[in-house]
């Protein structure tokens, strides 16, 4: 297949992450042409001075609209992208510059209609956002799911770094306009359609992730509460494993009472966990404060995640509503005439 790709990547109230990403789009070592369309989801803070100044650089589409959320930004940005394979980025990513090589290179080995990468912490990032990069990435905190090759889950494309065909777009109909949630069900109707995914390790990302811990609680708590969702929609995906962070946090709260009572063992298994933690933190970024900083970014996922899906959980099956009117926040309106 003539790959010819096109970046799509929704912005709302970013320019400094676009310049960032533009940036590293510029020193792409890829020799043949490549588009990148950037569509402005109602923000208050444009961008468009940004794109403007590297439109001598770069082949940019720039859009404007209402806002209506990722999903339907990027479903937006494919209809009018001119190549024949999207590549949907976060605006918050920074592109290594053999990015587009090394997926053209597995594309052309191993073709399939849509793919995902993993996502890296640059040098740059601080403590934080290096803790949270590792929680959010590592086998011992999610299963290694968001790109780890020894993942204990079948790896799912995520929407900060992920492929998809022309074909399959039209095919499947694009994302839907819950926020979060909007990639696993775009990878699972993808899947129902009888096209295959995969991963490409060597085909990371940079992920910023701008946020700090109350955000980041706000997050992945928002992660839990899809979750459960997801599952009604697509009830042969649900696995135990969804399950873990909520019954992490009560057994961890079951064992802290054991402990009052003198019952040692139960935080005993805790602590041990924590210190696997610690050390694989330590391992992998060679930062102490980084390695501290991981439990922290831990058990914030786990307490945000746990609870979310424990309330949704509750909820989607006791309620006689649908998940629209139970968690209206995490869905955005769209517009047929976009």
């Amino acid at each position: 297949m003539d790959l010819s790709f096109s970046f799509i990547v929704p912005v709302y109230n970013r320019p400094n992450e676009v310049l960032e990403l533009l940036e590293s789009l510029s020193k792409q070592t890829f020799e043949k042409p490549f588009e990148i369309v950037i569509i402005e989801d109602g923000s208050t803070i444009s961008s468009e001075n940004v794109v403007e100044s590297f439109k001598s650089k770069l082949n940019i589409s720039y859009y404007k609209k209402f806002n209506s959320g990722p999903g339907d930004s990027r479903n937006y940005g494919m209809r009018r992208a001119k190549g024949n394979y999207f590549i949907v980025l976060d605006s918050d990513c920074i592109i290594p510059s053999q990015y587009l090589k090394v997926v053209e290179k597995s594309l052309q080995k191993n073709f399939v209609h849509c793919y995902g990468g993993p996502d890296a912490a640059h040098d740059s990032f601080t403590t934080v956002q290096k803790a949270i990069n590792y929680t959010m990435t590592s086998l011992f905190t999610t299963g290694g799911i968001r790109g780890n090759k020894n993942a204990i889950d079948k790896f799912q494309p995520r929407s900060f770094n992920m492929g998809i065909s022309k074909e399959v777009f039209e095919d499947v109909g694009g994302y839907g306009n819950i926020h979060p949630g909007e990639d696993p069900d775009l990878t699972i109707r993808i899947w129902n359609k009888g096209y295959d995914t995969k991963l490409i390790p060597e085909a990371y990302v940079y992920h910023k992730r701008r946020i700090d811990w109350n955000k980041f609680y706000i997050q992945v708590n928002k992660f839990g509460m899809v979750r459960p969702i997801l599952n009604k929609w697509h009830p042969e995906t649900a696995k135990i494993t969804y399950w873990f962070p909520s019954l992490f946090c009560i057994g961890f709260v079951g064992a802290f009472f054991l402990l009052l009572f003198g019952i040692w063992f139960p935080m005993a298994f805790y602590a041990t966990y924590f210190l696997l933690l610690f050390v694989h933190s330590l391992m992998e970024n060679k930062n102490i404060a980084v390695a501290g900083l991981s439990i922290i970014a831990v058990v914030i996922q786990f307490a945000g995640y746990g609870y979310g899906f424990l309330k949704s959980t509750f909820w989607i099956n006791f309620s006689k509503k649908k998940p629209r009117e139970i968690f209206p926040k995490l869905f955005f309106k769209t517009n047929n005439i976009l």
